[in-house]
């Protein structure tokens, strides 16, 4: 059993994206010290891990970021651009594997940068006064204000010490009022708010990886399952990031040679109140949403695109159901479309 087996997440999380996400973007742009430990590692997606014989130049590796040991007043402190603007719920400061050289307490500031970083002039708020940390654990934050739009975080540890990770979960923010009513917009992607709700599996890969820029770095930046060995299909429901019609469509199987799907297929639904934790019923009543994409094949490592003459037209809808039949590995999905 690992470190994060038993770990039972907070409702803030439900719905949510960590918009300190290393592979969307978010970036360490500056630091007090991390002579341990880089900061860029606190933002690493993955889970932290431990490998008792691994030493560097400076002492002992750690999965996280660690500066030294303060011998002078003051505390450490690091700076983060988060992967997009966006609305926080709540953080996770982690000090995974970090038992007698984590920090006491932390707190966190914010600012909202229109663009670029940070200057001397910034206005920093703090969303999260100082709180104790403990050894080798999840500490889980909710914020009471959940409206206001950040772009930068200001992480201080108190008074230095190691941090394995920081997950800052929330929502993109988009301001959709700039987008015009006959302008193209990929309506699944994860900067403009989409967000997958529910799926089948997601052994290999979380299907919010379909929502990403680019086209993916390597195998297991998509959604990946596990091999079927029974019945059915593996699927997946995305929230758009606003309702729309749905003019064209790209799946993208990019990288995957011998686990792409045999065939996929896209239903659609207008659910403007439907909310981001489904019950089974919601789920259930997704098989019958109205076919956008009718069950189709697709090819190994491949940019399949879809316009108006495979689409069907079925009006403004704010949810999809990825359907891939059996199993398998989507690098990408796009929905292109005007917003409703």
């Amino acid at each position: 059993m690992t470190y994060t087996d038993l770990i039972e997440m907070p409702s803030f999380t439900e719905g949510a994206i960590n918009l300190a996400s290393a592979r969307l973007g978010a970036k360490g742009i500056d630091v007090s010290d991390d002579f341990f430990a880089p900061l860029s590692r606190m933002l690493q997606d993955e889970p932290p891990h431990w490998d008792a014989t691994a030493y560097d130049d400076n002492g002992k590796w750690m999965d996280g970021w660690e500066s030294r040991r303060k011998r002078v007043p003051g505390h450490d402190w690091s700076i983060i651009r988060l992967a997009m603007p966006g609305r926080i719920f709540g953080f996770d400061v982690d000090t995974a594997y970090f038992t007698g050289n984590y920090p006491p307490h932390c707190s966190i500031e914010a600012a909202f940068v229109d663009a670029g970083d940070p200057t001397a002039e910034t206005v920093w708020t703090e969303v999260l006064a100082k709180s104790p940390l403990g050894a080798s654990a999840h500490h889980f934050f909710e914020l009471q204000d959940k409206e206001k739009v950040w772009s930068h975080l200001r992480l201080h540890i108190y008074p230095d010490g190691g941090i394995a990770r920081l997950r800052v979960y929330g929502a993109a923010f988009f301001d959709w009022s700039k987008v015009g009513a006959d302008e193209e917009i990929d309506l699944a992607y994860v900067f403009h708010g989409a967000k997958a709700l529910a799926w089948s599996d997601a052994h290999y890969g979380h299907p919010d990886k379909v929502l990403g820029p680019g086209r993916g770095q390597n195998m297991g930046d998509g959604w990946e399952t596990k091999r079927r060995r029974g019945p059915g299909h593996d699927w997946a429901i995305i929230r758009l990031g606003h309702a729309g019609r749905i003019q064209r469509a790209i799946v993208d199987t990019a990288f995957y040679k011998g686990n792409f799907p045999d065939s996929c297929e896209i239903l659609g639904a207008y659910l403007p109140d439907l909310g981001d934790v489904l019950t089974r019923a919601d789920i259930d009543a997704s098989e019958q949403w109205k076919p956008l994409l009718p069950r189709t094949k697709l090819q190994m490592d491949h940019i399949h695109p879809f316009g108006s003459e495979a689409l069907s037209d079925i009006g403004p809808i704010t949810h999809v159901r990825l359907a891939m039949h059996p199993d398998g590995g989507i690098m990408r999905m796009r929905l292109f479309g005007t917003k409703a």
